[in-house]
């Protein structure tokens, strides 16, 4: 198992748009992978559950990723997070 904390740049945060491609490259993935920000923690690859955190620009959230590709996962899941789009 894998924990990360990463710092979001996407200027408009993750709403609808920038949610939807995260779980499309969280989806590529066969580890379990959650975000976990304050006190709520769900699963990367849903959603409903990523836009009900509400991550703004320059906040901190956790990935957790745990599997076969778990490290890769994670660096992917970075690399988009750090990218404005």
């Amino acid at each position: 198992m894998i924990e990360k904390k990463i710092t979001v740049k996407i200027a408009s945060g993750l709403e609808a748009r920038p949610v939807a491609l995260f779980v499309q490259v969280a989806s590529q993935f066969e580890s379990n992978i959650y975000v976990e920000m304050q006190d709520k923690k769900v699963n990367a690859k849903s959603i409903m559950g990523m836009m009900s955190l509400g991550v703004l620009e320059g906040e901190d959230i956790t990935i957790t990723a745990e599997g076969t590709d778990e490290e890769k996962a994670i660096n992917e899941l970075e690399k988009y997070l750090s990218e404005d789009k």
